[in-house]
Formats: structure tokens, sequence, C-alpha cells
């Protein structure tokens, strides 16, 4: 095996797209094992620890204080074991508590503070699929060779860069490329979104609580993605049978947000109640490290040729998040609640640190651009997402409940979304990987009962969570016109025109989910 190390550009510190943002800025349905069975619609019906972070006037209901803790299990369906990622994984999901003080007759101030996995990235991907018209991803690099593009960026992606100097689409003098006959795809996600919600909240007269929330985010995101290409022996060297990229990608960082909401009874004889929230952007502040190398196969020997690393410190922004709900009792024994959330994720803002330093007061700081190409690409291929949740409880007697819910999520992509490697952004001439997947929308059906015994509650619950994908290995059509050239080399005067497309790949991510609640009121 030979080696050869490519560093990238210290300057353009910037390693992350469209694609990846959208990852790291949506959110699970997760929590206690009472929110997730009820779809988590529980905005305005509150008293339940995980409304702190999607309305935390909901905590402003409590009337004794309590301390809980959630475990269980998720299981991807028709999923396989690659590297370090499993279909079937162990999570520790929710801890929690809260104070409750009385402060008059019908009026309370609550403290509360609970962890939640706010988003779980374990996932094992896998595609496969014949190549369109000899397209391969060599191709793609060439084609942007031809195009212009590799000396407009004064740079290449990592993956152009390790094509190149692997000598498979260059000489040193002209660029070239092989077509490949069909590709495999494989990515193994690991690590999490760990979110720590500190909440002040309480309540007027039973009739208006109010509720903040401040909110801690640490991310802890891995990727492993293997992908080869088997190639036509007669578009290049008949020995050299297949090329293929390995990447792993690391992403680390934290963030914070702050989340208002109130909660109203309209009507004083009446248990039914309104509520709006509002949650300000999460201002991320990550660090991202990749190692990234190509292989080759000749003779039946497969040989690492280069590799390249490069890791990176940024800031990326999500978006505003607006809420409304209602919830409804009828005697003791039947709850009802909806909720509504709005979120624009087309303003996405992925950010390159510009400088850093101290003040005159000795505190760190760091400055911190927008990436305009960057922010254009993500404003013409995310878009605003709906959440609507509706749940349900019926207790047929007092220590026993039975819950169903439901929660959907509209798509975040448009239909018509690229990763597009053509632009000139260090978030895509140092992007590692060049695979992106359109996810539709998401369906969860959830389901849970609950047993009260004295001051103890265990509540169950199950979600089986449904969306699908198009799945794209890179850019779905690229192209570059050129002047053709006789035997002899000399141009003819004709324009040619040089093509890579792929279709999608239809995928899917299904997964079930078992939880579990031990609750503690004292």
């Amino acid at each position: 095996m030979a080696a050869v190390a490519v560093q990238a550009q210290a300057q353009d510190n910037l390693n992350l797209d469209t694609y990846i943002g959208a990852q790291l800025a949506t959110e699970d349905l997760n929590g206690t094992a009472r929110y997730v069975s009820m779809g988590g619609a529980m905005e305005a019906l509150g008293a339940d620890i995980s409304t702190i972070s999607s309305n935390p006037a909901g905590i402003g209901l409590f009337r004794k204080s309590q301390i809980s803790g959630s475990f269980g299990a998720q299981i991807q369906q028709d999923g396989k074991s690659f590297q370090d990622g499993s279909k079937t994984t162990a999570s520790f999901d929710q801890l929690g508590f809260v104070y409750s003080g009385r402060t008059g007759s019908q009026s309370f101030i609550n403290f509360a503070f609970n962890y939640h996995k706010n988003r779980n990235f374990n996932h094992v991907l896998s595609a496969a699929a014949r190549a369109l018209n000899g397209s391969s991803q060599n191709r793609q690099t060439c084609i942007k060779g031809i195009r212009g593009d590799l000396e407009m960026y004064n740079g290449m992606s990592t993956v152009d860069l390790l094509y190149e100097k692997a000598g498979v689409t260059s000489d040193g003098y002209n660029m070239y490329y092989i077509e490949s006959s069909d590709y495999q795809f494989d990515r193994a996600q690991t690590g999490y979104i760990g979110e720590y919600d500190f909440n002040l909240s309480g309540n007027i007269n039973n009739r208006l609580y109010l509720g903040l929330t401040v909110g801690i985010k640490s991310v802890h995101y891995n990727s492993y993605t293997e992908y080869s290409e088997n190639l036509l022996p007669e578009s290049g060297d008949p020995n050299l049978s297949f090329v293929g990229l390995s990447d792993s990608h690391k992403i680390t960082g934290y963030g914070y947000e702050v989340k208002a909401g109130a909660i109203v009874r309209p009507f004083e004889e009446s248990p039914f109640r309104l509520g709006v929230s509002i949650s300000t952007p999460t201002f991320y502040k990550l660090k991202t490290d990749n190692l990234t190398g190509i292989y080759d196969k000749r003779g039946g020997i497969v040989d690492l040729i280069v590799n390249s690393h490069n890791d990176a410190e940024f800031r990326f922004y999500t978006p505003w998040k607006f809420g409304i709900s209602a919830g409804h009792t009828i005697g003791n024994n039947m709850a009802l609640g909806l909720s509504y959330e709005y979120a624009d994720y087309s303003t996405c803002d992925m950010r390159a640190i510009t400088g850093s330093g101290y003040d005159y007061n000795g505190y760190y700081y760091d400055d911190s651009d927008s990436d305009p190409i960057m922010k254009r690409h993500t404003q013409n291929t995310l878009c605003g997402v709906s959440n609507l949740k509706a749940g349900l409880e019926f207790k047929p007697v007092s220590n026993f409940a039975l819950r169903l819910g439901y929660n959907y999520v509209s798509p975040i992509y448009k239909e018509s979304g690229v990763r597009d490697q053509t632009l000139n952004s260090p978030g895509t001439y140092m992007a590692s990987t060049t695979d992106y997947t359109n996810w539709k929308a998401t369906n969860r059906f959830t389901a849970g009962i609950g047993f009260t015994m004295d001051k103890v509650r265990l509540d169950l619950a199950y979600q089986y969570q449904m969306r699908d994908g198009d799945f794209y290995p890179y850019m779905r059509n690229v192209s570059a016109s050129y002047y053709e050239t006789d035997d002899n080399g000399l141009e003819t005067g004709n324009i040619g025109t040089l093509t890579n497309s792929c279709e999608p790949v239809k995928v899917k991510e299904n997964r079930h989910q078992l939880l579990c609640t031990l609750t503690y009121t004292f």
C-alpha cells in the first residue's frame, strides 16, 4: 500500500453543506413514554416534562414535584448491520425533574430540568444500481474540469482531489474519465444530539400559564461511508476493475436556544385550553473532522492510493420555530390534544468563522460570516416544514391509561432539490462525499399504556416511523461542452457535449421504537 497525505486549505474553514445541515436541524419525536405515545400532542395539555422543549408553559401545570427517567430501544426495519451501524440499538432517552412551589391558593412557580435525546442518528443506508450510460464519479470530476470549475475555485472537493492524485481522471496534463457499469453504496451513521433544558414556569389563578426554557444542545455525529464503482475495462485500463471511496466523518460541538410559551383557559368553567410557543434558532458552534481515502483494484489486488484528512470549525444556525396547540379533558378519564408547529428550514445558515481572539476584558470571541452561495443553495433546496400532532388518552379506571397518537412531518426537501457539486463554496469543494437523499414526508403512529401505583407511575410506548426517499450517489445531471477533435488531435470546429447522469434509487427509513418511563411524584 502507498498513501499520500493531502491537507485542505486552512482559510476555507467551512465543511458543511445544505444536506448535512438538514440532518442537524431536524428533530425526532422522543421524550417520556406518555408524550411519545400521544404523538407529542401535549403542548396545551401540559403537566408532562417533555413539554419543556416544545411549549415551556406546560411545566406550569404541575401541582406536585416529580422525577422521571426513560430508556428503550430502536429497530430499523429491513436494515442491515454495517461497520459500527446496527439495525437494533438500545437508548437512554430522558431524565428530568420538576420542583413545584405554591405561591397562592391557585398559583404556582415551578422549576424544571430535563435531558432528552433530541436526535438519534443511528441509521444504516444501502443503495445499489446500474450506471446510466456509463456515468461514474470520476466522469463527474472530468466534466467539472472541462467546465473550468476546478481552476475557478482555487481548490477541488476532497473527492475530486483524490481522483486527480490517484491518476484516475488526470495524467497531469489532460482530464479523462473511466465509465462504470454499476455502483454500491453503504453508510453507517451513529451518534445523537442531546438536549439539556432549564425551565422557569408558573400559573396565575389556574387560568394563565407562562414558561421560559433555555436549552443547550450537544452534538455527537459519526458517519462511515463506502462507495465503489465497477468499471468498464474498454473505457480505460483493462486491469482496473473498480475504484472506491471510504469516508469517516465526525461532527461535534454545542449550541443554545431560548423557548417561550403560554397556555390559557379562555373559559373559567371549562378545562379547554389553548397554547402558543416560539423558539429561537439553535446557535451551533461545531467542529468537523474527515478522513477520506480512495482505493482501486488492479489484477485482483486492492490498494489504497491516496487519502485526505481535513478538519474545520464553523457556525450553524437553525430556523425559528412557532407552535399553536389545543387541549381538552373530559372528566377524569379522557384527554385530547392537538398541536401544530412550523419552521422554515430554507433559512438555515452555514457560517464560516472569520476571526477569533480575546477582547479588552479577557473574554474569548469569534466572528462568523454567512456563506452567501450555500445560503442561496439552501433556499433553493429546503422549504418550510409543518408538524401536525394528535393524541388521545383514556382511563377506563383511575390507575390505568390507554393512549394513541399520530405525528406527521411534511417534507423538508423540495422535489427539485439537488446537492450541487459545482458551487463555488467551501461547503462544496471541501466536501468528502457527493451523495444525497431527498426524503419525503414522515408519518409516525404511536400507542402506549400507563400504570399508576401510589406515587409511582410506569409508562410504556411504541412508535412506528415511516418515510421514503430518493437516493443519488452524485448530482443527478451535470454536463459540459467541448470542441471535438479528429484522430490527429486537431479541433474539427464541432462542439460536443459530455453528460453525467444518474437515476434515483428508492430507499426507506422505517423504524420501531419501544420506550419505558418510570416517574416518582412527591
